[in-house]
């Protein structure tokens, strides 16, 4: 009873200190004057929002930051998806050891390196540099996230579909995928978020583009209720892939919880019957 009063206490604690910043942020995002040393905001309005929204560098920069990420994204996990099958299937400590390699590097370091390249090209300050320089850091990631989708499970049900006479598009996309969504999504969401926070990179190769974390910063100092206005638009697409991963995370995949031979080959033979 002790040990099982220590956990919830624990649990408690952990839930006050995740929760508590963002409920700062939502109230400071809404307080037009809070001054000293006061608990509470002496007035609550929208100056924050409305100066974020009116300030087209502002909508510039989420702009450029929400289209990079979902490029980066949805790149990331079409290069990672073959990387990801071959360190499910090898397990070889060289391949993970290549690819964990731009997650230990400094972002930073990463930007610089890249832009010795960009500048003699010509090509920074462009959001597709932008994007490479994202992709550096976010395959791996997205890699990461796919790994465990290749199980037993899953080469079983594409073996049955190939023996049923589906050919490899078909596979794909009418077993492959789908019984790997749950992880294509977390691979999305962490390459995503990767690119939607990156500052070392943007700022190493974007220059003067407008990306939402290079002007949030100075917020910080300069206008803490816009830092917060900006700080709740900066969570809100994490928050929504989160929920989204969760979701599905819910939802049977094709095959689970029946691992009977004959149901499993009688999907991959529906499958190949669409073709």
């Amino acid at each position: 009873m002790r040990s099982g009063r220590g956990v919830k206490i624990a649990v408690s604690i952990a839930a006050m200190l995740l929760v508590a910043p963002f409920v700062g942020l939502i109230v400071q995002a809404f307080a037009d004057r809070w001054f000293g040393r006061s608990l509470l905001p002496q007035s609550l309005g929208l100056r924050g929002v409305r100066e974020v929204w009116s300030d087209p560098v502002l909508t510039e920069a989420v702009i450029n930051s929400l289209t990079v990420a979902t490029v980066v994204a949805i790149v990331a996990v079409v290069v990672a998806w073959p990387a990801a099958r071959f360190l499910a299937e090898t397990r070889s400590i060289a391949a993970w050891a290549m690819l964990a390699a731009p997650v230990l590097l400094p972002p930073l370091v990463i930007g610089d390196g890249l832009a010795t390249w960009f500048v003699r090209l010509g090509v920074t300050e462009h959001l597709a540099a932008i994007a490479i320089a994202h992709l550096a850091i976010a395959i791996p990631y997205a890699a990461l996230g796919l790994v465990p989708a290749f199980t037993d499970e899953l080469v079983e049900l594409e073996q049955s579909a190939a023996l049923s006479g589906a050919g490899p598009f078909r596979r794909m996309v009418d077993v492959v995928l789908p019984a790997a969504r749950r992880h294509v999504l977390i691979a999305f969401a962490l390459a995503f978020t990767v690119s939607w926070s990156q500052y070392g990179t943007s700022l190493a190769i974007g220059g003067g583009t407008p990306m939402l974390p290079l002007v949030l910063v100075p917020f910080v100092r300069s206008d803490p209720q816009i830092a917060a206005v900006l700080d709740l638009v900066f969570l809100l697409p994490p928050v929504i892939l989160l929920g989204a991963a969760a979701w599905s995370g819910k939802q049977p995949a094709p095959g689970q919880g029946n691992s009977h031979p004959e149901s499993v080959s009688n999907g991959a033979f529906a499958a190949s019957k669409m073709t």
